[in-house]
């Protein structure tokens, strides 16, 4: 296969990228490549992009699969747009094979070979940045900047950041050594060796619906950039970002010299639930999943020949318990608990309000007062229906919309949800979100805020103290998970018992949010998503351990 890419080429083109991606997960310090404002693409990029992607809707997209047996795809944009795009349906027996096909010559290219890769995929899905933002905003129900945003850069960044850490785990090791010990007078005993990188075999990715590229490029990158296959199975709702990425990947490999079948796409018909199937296929020796915690589970305790990466749900709690910016806290959570009608897993869902109330600048707040004036934060931030939209998207799915309304009837509700039009999409649910007055008196195992209620839905429980709260928080963390946790006080005791407690169970702490940095955003290359260390993931994005386990080192010593 001529490559029209040489790995010289790739490197003057993108080793400058690499290293200082390298350089960054040391630093943790802000940086990113790809621009997040959608004016830094060009003057004609936002029509070029609408037009590719409107030039998708209604056609077959077709990838050059190995075992393609007919096609399928049935998504509809939860803004009320028919998308129309069929996807290759595959026969797992001719596909699989296929990928492994090309396994040797890509673990052979080596640790660099293969990052430079990947960061070429990563670059042309960039320039398409536009064109992808669509996909995922009618795919996932995100407002249009947000889906460009996290859909695109952020995503890209988190791809980046998965190959950076690959790329430092498999050169911790040298390729090769010479060994000589000694023996006195005897000749000393001596070995050469060499040191590979071996990939464990096909990997695969099992998308979300919320998230497709920024949940799904790290375990893609990850598992490609150490040397496995990765079979993309996406969420049957968010085929199509997915689906392009899976294009982009094909001809890169293919213009680099590789197999382009190290990437493949796996669609499954309506109803037809093939990532069981798939997940126990002995070929498959890595699994990357986001989604529910029933079926993180299953594939935990039931894939057994594969590394398992999980990322499920969890209860997300702030504690209140003082502040000297009473208003940038109201505001800060307001807008924690309206992005995205928190459809996020990041998004809090618990706060915990002493009954007494909290001492702020503004003088001592009831917890009444807290929950009347963080409910009239929401409502003036979501006031104006074009702000609205922006913020909220629209509900993902079904199960999302009958959630919300079953909260209502949980408690008392402090801020009922309303219906928003958006002009633009008629066809759009979009409902800003509903806040439940609950109390921790006798809390049991059937307490709604024991459990993730996924979706623009918060609890504002009452409990008897901070201790109490700092209880309650301690106890969701530790059988139910959290991917965040946030405090807000005054007093440095407990600030260090709220840091413990996170400590002690492994939650991702943010303390005083009060100005642009929200408790559910996250960045590549400094913060980690998840820490892997409670029942909400088993994983982090993104660490070593999230990579090392995806290749082994194999040995080969000769004498002479």
């Amino acid at each position: 296969m001529a490559a029209e890419l040489t790995v010289p080429q790739l490197s003057a083109k993108h080793r400058p990228t690499l290293d200082q991606a390298l350089a960054t997960i040391r630093s943790r310090a802000y940086w990113s490549p790809h621009p997040e404002h959608p004016k830094a693409y060009g003057e004609s990029a936002p029509a070029d992009g609408l037009a590719a992607f409107e030039a998708l809707r209604g056609t077959r997209l077709d990838l050059g699969q190995p075992g393609t047996d007919g096609w399928t795809g049935a998504e509809t944009s939860p803004y009320g747009v028919e998308l129309g795009v069929e996807y290759p349906h595959v026969d797992a027996d001719v596909l699989l094979p296929a990928m492994r096909a090309g396994m040797s010559a890509w673990r052979d290219a080596g640790p660099e070979a293969r990052a430079l890769v990947c960061i070429e995929i990563l670059a042309r899905i960039s320039a398409r940045t536009h064109e992808f933002a669509h996909a995922v905003m009618h795919t996932s129900g995100q407002a249009f900047m947000m889906a460009f945003q996290a859909g695109g850069p952020h995503a890209q960044d988190r791809g980046l950041e998965a190959v950076a850490y690959a790329y430092e785990e498999q050169t911790r090791v040298p390729g090769q050594a010479d060994w000589s010990k000694p023996q006195g007078k005897k000749d000393p005993l001596e070995l050469g060796k060499t040191f590979t990188a071996v990939p464990r075999g096909i990997s695969l990715m099992i998308g979300c619906n919320t998230f497709p590229t920024w949940n799904g490029y790290p375990g893609i990158f990850a598992s490609l950039a150490t040397g496995n296959p990765v079979l993309v199975k996406p969420h049957p709702r968010a085929v199509l970002p997915l689906a392009l990425t899976v294009q982009v990947a094909r001809e890169v490999l293919a213009d680099s010299g590789f197999d382009p079948n190290l990437v493949a796409l796996a669609v499954e018909r309506p109803g037809e639930g093939i990532a069981k199937e798939l997940a126990l296929r002995p070929e498959v020796k890595v699994i990357d999943y986001t989604g529910s915690t029933e079926f993180g589970e299953w594939l935990e305790a039931n894939a057994r020949q594969a590394q398992v990466y999980t990322e499920k749900a969890g209860v997300n709690t702030v504690v209140l318990d003082s502040t000297d910016n009473y208003k940038g806290m109201l505001s800060n959570l307001a807008f924690s608990l309206s992005l995205y009608s928190g459809q996020m897993c990041t998004t809090p869902q618990n706060l915990l309000i002493p009954r007494d109330g909290i001492e702020t600048d503004a003088g001592h707040k009831g917890y009444d007062e807290v929950v009347a004036d963080l409910a009239a934060a929401v409502g003036g931030l979501l006031g104006d229906d074009a702000r609205a939209n922006a913020l909220l998207g629209a509900l993902v799915n079904p199960d999302v919309k009958a959630r919300l309304e079953a909260a209502a009837g949980l408690g008392e509700v402090a801020l009922a949800s309303r219906e928003v039009t958006n002009p633009d999409f008629p066809g759009a649910v979009v409902r800003t979100p509903v806040m439940v007055k609950l109390d921790s008196a006798k809390p049991d195992d059937s307490a709604p805020y024991l459990s993730e209620c996924f979706g623009p839905v918060s609890f504002a429980v009452a409990v008897d103290s901070t201790a109490g709260a700092l209880e309650l928080l301690r106890r969701t963390v530790r059988e139910k998970g959290a991917m965040t946790v946030g405090a807000y006080t005054t007093s440095a005791d407990t600030e260090r018992a709220i840091e413990e407690v996170c400590l002690e169970e492994s939650a991702q702490l943010s303390l005083n949010l009060t100005g642009g940095v929200y408790v559910n955003q996250t960045a590549a290359f400094s913060d980690f998503h998840g820490s892997g260390g409670n029942p909400a993931a088993n994983a982090a994005l993104c660490d070593g351990a999230f990579v090392s386990n995806r290749f082994r080192v194999v040995e080969v010593r000769r004498q002479g």
